[in-house]
């Protein structure tokens, strides 16, 4: 960092605020502070005080006039923010175009957590307070008193006095009156932490090919920076052979960082982790209690907690010694961040393991197509997988055309499927229902005029839920009750739902199976972890016959007894034009379809599909997951569309469209031109009003090896954006919504 002197020795240096400015601002510091990069400090910020870094760079202009500027108030604890997270700050903010205290903020989520911890009082034995009742000032001991003694004669630290009366087996008033007689004298007491996992706790048994691939995880713990996918298909044991790389790192002495895209699959990934490793890792994520997120953050910064299990958020936590990072089920499109600063959690916790020179390891069954091609140009290496892992088979994928095989008229589940279910019933065995639709209907229209409830906020209808009797948006979360009588023409009681969401489908399958223990799975049945472990229990204990879900019951679940599953429509996510959507379809439905058959009794697949003649669909039956990616990737190059090209998005939002449009003219007609640069907008976007706002979207396509930050940058100098219209920047986009 360099320092301006001044004339009153004060030294002038950076603060970054986690706050949506430009950069850091200069202050004055007193020697006597010793600050350095990465300190939290207080510094005055207008009429306020607030709490932010000292960062590295050069001062700015105002450094050669030290008498304009603030003083740092003080230092804050003894937490300081390493130097591979401030670099990976600067990092994600220049890619992003975000400002640099909006990344910060994302790293300082915890903010009580920065203060110092205040010392918890606990209590130990007085010098002398054992002293014999004849010794001249020894105090009268009743039986109970002596039980206190004898139980912290040997104490190495202080306790509470529930502690201490629970040790001796004596009610707490006892344990108070001592302390009121100054047989007890206080002392701070020691945080005393759990123990932490074990590098050197035994683990399973491994195949020879898990070992293999084990052996080489583990051999690249140490060893810099270096990428790896780890490509495995569903059932392979991936986890027990990255839990190796794990391990080494932890015998190592360092930190380890498991990054998984659902937080519902972090159920029976803590069982096994506890299982392998003797204790339960750290978790974080968004429904961790304050309490709890503020305990971690301390931990991950004093490198107390040795191993991180989180959302995508959990890249930016001050990991005082990182060793490794593992992105599990890679290709997860939850790992996009889409409010806020975007960004994509994989790509940056690859940046993230590059600026620390550290090893990452990408996991999955379905690789993206960006990871694929790297591993092609030689950038990631790969380790494979190709069989399950204890003989169990890969299920039967068979297709179910239901334009030749069409359920009856209102109804969802075709024969064949229906009679698949009741055999797996006859036969004690567990079947699964996919449909990644939440709700009961997604579509309510007024039978009379063809009038569709719609969100007021949103370019959205709204969804029904039976089963607690609303409707809802997906996207703002407005609800509101089924109106007895049509807006539009008056029509009472005509409201008719079309389609069928999870809630309809398990309706018809008790109709079809009543005496099947049937249970719906969703982000809205399962509310948090706990939920989630719960009902994983039940299903793997055989305690559900028939289970019915979205994309929540897709990945990271092992259910031995589930040796059917059902996909219900195969083909709702190839609709809208998206460049990944036939991607993304085949990797949902393998990872569903991956579900059956886990254990020895082998799985059967049934999918139901309008287009069984589309790629993606081919592909599943057919077993030719390399096959598919490799048209996939051909089509791309052929196309220039990414990894081949480079996409960024400027999405424009305002709730009145008279000023969201003229900015929109602004940008069009400076939008950047150039050998392979294209622009295509201004257009309403497919979601054209979200919460309220009407929304505008700019895409911007430029060559693969295009500084797309440069050109934005550029074509945004000399745009003015009023206050009432709010730009985001989306570079390499996921969604075109």
């Amino acid at each position: 960092m360099t320092i301006a002197a001044s004339t009153d020795e004060r030294r002038v240096l950076q603060v970054l605020l986690p706050l949506p400015l430009a950069g850091a601002y200069d202050y004055r510091a007193d020697p006597g502070l010793d600050l350095r990069p990465g300190d939290f400090v207080r510094v005055p910020l207008g009429n306020r005080v607030a709490v932010g870094v000292v960062w590295d760079g050069a001062p700015g202009a105002d450094a050669g006039a030290p008498r304009r500027l603030k003083d740092v108030i003080a230092r804050i604890g003894g937490a300081r923010l390493p130097e591979a997270a401030r670099r990976f700050v600067d990092w994600v903010a220049n890619y992003t175009m975000s400002p640099p205290g909006a990344v910060l903020r994302m790293a300082m989520s915890v903010p009580e957590a920065i203060e110092p911890v205040a010392p918890v009082q606990g209590w130990i034995l007085a010098p002398g307070a054992d002293m014999p009742i004849a010794e001249p000032g020894a105090k009268r001991l009743t039986p109970a008193r002596r039980r206190v003694i004898a139980a912290m004669a040997d104490a190495a630290a202080a306790a509470s006095i529930a502690d201490i009366a629970l040790r001796a087996g004596v009610g707490a008033g006892v344990v108070r009156a001592m302390a009121e007689a100054r047989l007890l004298v206080g002392a701070p007491m020691r945080d005393r932490a759990p123990p932490g996992p074990d590098g050197a706790h035994p683990g399973p048994a491994l195949s020879a090919a898990q070992d293999a691939a084990a052996r080489a995880l583990a051999a690249g713990v140490g060893g810099g920076y270096a990428v790896t996918l780890l490509d495995g298909v569903t059932g392979a044991g991936k986890t027990e052979v990255y839990f190796e790389a794990i391990a080494a790192a932890l015998r190592a002495g360092r930190q380890a960082l498991v990054l998984l895209p659902e937080i519902a699959m972090s159920a029976q990934w803590l069982a096994r982790f506890a299982a392998r490793f003797g204790a339960a890792p750290a978790s974080w994520h968004s429904e961790l209690a304050q309490g709890q997120r503020l305990r971690t953050w301390r931990a991950v910064a004093d490198g107390t907690a040795r191993v991180v299990v989180g959302a995508r958020s959990a890249l930016f936590l001050p990991y005082r010694d990182l060793g490794l990072i593992v992105v599990d089920e890679e290709h997860e499109q939850a790992f996009k961040q889409e409010e806020g600063v975007i960004y994509h959690a994989r790509d940056m916790a690859v940046v993230r393991a590059r600026l620390g020179d550290l090893p990452i390891v990408l996991v999955s069954a379905t690789p993206s197509i960006e990871t694929v091609v790297n591993v092609a140009r030689g950038r990631y290496r790969a380790v494979h997988l190709p069989a399950r892992h204890g003989g169990a088979r890969l299920p039967r994928i068979e297709l179910v055309d239901l334009r030749r095989e069409p359920p009856p008229p209102r109804h969802w589940l075709g024969p064949r499927l229906r009679d698949a279910i009741a055999q797996r019933l006859a036969a004690g065995e567990q079947s699964m229902l996919f449909l990644n639709r939440r709700g009961y209907a997604p579509l309510t229209l007024c039978r009379a005029c063809g009038h569709r409830l719609q969100c007021p906020h949103c370019t959205a209808w709204l969804v029904e839920h039976r089963l607690s009797g609303r409707l809802q948006c997906h996207h703002c979360g407005h609800g509101a009750a089924l109106p007895r009588s049509c807006a539009a023409c008056g029509a009472e009681d005509r409201f008719a739902p079309c389609g069928p969401g999870v809630e309809r489908v398990a309706e018809e399958a008790r109709a079809l199976f009543p005496a099947a223990r049937i249970e719906v799975m969703t982000s809205d049945t399962i509310a948090g972890p706990r939920a989630a472990s719960e009902f994983v229990a039940r299903m793997t204990a055989g305690e559900i016959d028939l289970l019915i879900g979205t994309q929540i019951v897709a990945k990271g679940h092992h259910f031995p007894g589930l040796t059917l599953v059902g996909i219900v429509d195969g083909d709702l996510g190839l609709a809208g034009g998206d460049l990944r959507a036939g991607e993304r379809t085949y990797q949902l439905l393998h990872q569903v379809a991956g579900r059956a058959g886990r254990a020895e009794r082998p799985g059967h697949v049934l999918l139901q599909t309008h287009a069984p003649e589309h790629p993606a669909m081919q592909a599943l039956a057919e077993g030719d997951r390399d096959g598919f990616i490799a048209g996939e990737i051909a089509a791309r190059e052929r196309l220039a569309l990414p990894p081949f090209g480079r996409f960024a998005a400027l999405i424009l939002t305002g709730r009145d469209p008279g000023p969201l449009d003229r900015v929109c003219r602004d940008l069009a007609r400076r939008a950047p031109r150039g050998p392979g640069i294209d622009t295509l907008g201004p257009a309403p976007a497919p979601l054209a009003m979200l919460r309220g706002r009407h929304r505008r979207r700019f895409l911007l396509r430029a060559p693969r090896d295009a500084q797309v930050q440069g050109l934005i940058d550029l074509w945004l100098r000399d745009i003015t954006v009023p206050n009432s219209v709010r730009l985001q920047i989306d570079i390499d986009p996921y969604s075109f919504l």
